[in-house]
């Protein structure tokens, strides 16, 4: 039981060395992945309607 406890100390302590991130990091980090997930939806859908487009085509 003693070897369970220290763990949890152990981990709390390596809780208080983490460098949290500023909040306009993670913001600008947020806005960084919306924005990428957005291009890549849209670059894939023009795929997908140019794969559609071309099948529609041959059959």
């Amino acid at each position: 039981m003693s070897k369970i406890v220290q763990f949890f100390k152990e981990c709390v302590g390596e809780l208080y060395k983490v460098v949290w991130p500023t909040r306009d990091d993670v913001i600008s980090s947020v806005k960084v992945v919306v924005v990428s997930t957005i291009i890549v939806a849209a670059l894939l859908g023009l795929l997908d309607a140019l794969l559609v487009a071309g099948i529609n085509l041959v059959f």
